[in-house]
């Protein structure tokens, strides 16, 4: 009688979770055919001629996304390039430098860290970083702003994941390391830090992710003018800040062209969740 309830209980949880799988899954589907029905008007309106015009110029008729896009890429994996270190660093920081109480301590504020709304770190940025960037090579709203501020928002993120996968790892190592003679530096950067390449490529594409659909941070210290940078000191706009300014008051093909943006957003996240699952399979075989 006992099993036959447990098998009953197994086949409810089954049922429950293959349901919530599905409503996912269709909601994402919804989703990307929501954004394809709004953005349909300017994509047959414009076809390829969208990408050969001059600038993005709604009262003219001209939405060409490519500055945008390139702006948003270069913002992503500028920020990435930032806070893999960064947020590698604070991790073997955290495992194998301090102790006791120090540790614990260290680990919550980086737990908190995360939690901070991004309009808190483009505030800051607004108020002390651009000022600053300002005083070396006007104006402080750019590239290098938008860079700086996404990566201090994404190598927490970063640092919780190696932090973990550093937990998971077989402790045995490191002791028969030590036995060897091995010395600490030489078993993170030869030994620990190759073994996690799967779990730092994962850890990064999350981080990208996360870079690439921020929107206050980015619109409030970036200058959010629609152009392809010549060099880190240039405003640009991310096609999520675009999304944010006009949306407002966007209509006819305008309002398209912005939807347009989101799919394209929609897509760049969706190729980053491909990747990360092609990676874990990858890491498990």
């Amino acid at each position: 009688m006992y099993q036959y309830f447990l098998n009953r209980r197994d086949l409810y949880i089954k049922i429950l979770l293959g349901a919530s799988g599905f409503i996912c899954s269709l909601c994402v589907i919804l989703i990307f055919l929501f954004l394809l029905k709004e953005s349909f008007l300017v994509i047959t309106g414009q076809e390829l001629s969208l990408f050969f015009q001059k600038s993005w110029f709604p009262l003219e008729g001209q939405f060409n996304l490519i500055p945008i896009l390139i702006a948003s890429v270069l913002l992503t994996f500028g920020s990435i390039f930032l806070a893999l270190p960064l947020g590698l660093l604070t991790a073997i920081l955290e495992r194998f430098f301090l102790k006791g109480l120090f540790k614990i301590i260290f680990r919550r504020i980086i737990e908190i860290y995360t939690g901070i709304p991004s309009v808190i770190f483009g505030f800051w940025g607004l108020m002390k970083l651009v000022p600053f960037i300002n005083d070396f090579h006007p104006p402080g709203q750019s590239l290098l702003s938008g860079i700086l501020i996404l990566s201090l928002m994404i190598f927490p993120i970063i640092s919780l994941n190696i932090m973990a996968s550093v937990e998971m790892s077989p402790k045995h190592f490191y002791r028969v390391s030590e036995s060897l003679g091995i010395s600490r530096a030489t078993y993170i950067w030869k030994i620990l830090l190759p073994s996690l390449k799967g779990q730092i490529f994962s850890s990064s594409l999350l981080a990208i992710g996360r870079a690439l659909g921020e929107t206050m941070a980015v619109l409030m210290v970036c200058g959010n003018i629609v152009q392809v940078p010549g060099h880190l000191f240039d405003p640009v706009r991310s096609l999520t800040a675009n999304i944010a300014l006009e949306m407002s008051y966007a209509t006819g093909e305008h309002r398209s062209a912005l939807f347009l943006s989101g799919l394209v957003l929609f897509l760049l996240t969706l190729f980053l969740y491909m990747l990360s699952s092609f990676a874990e399979v990858e890491r498990n075989e």
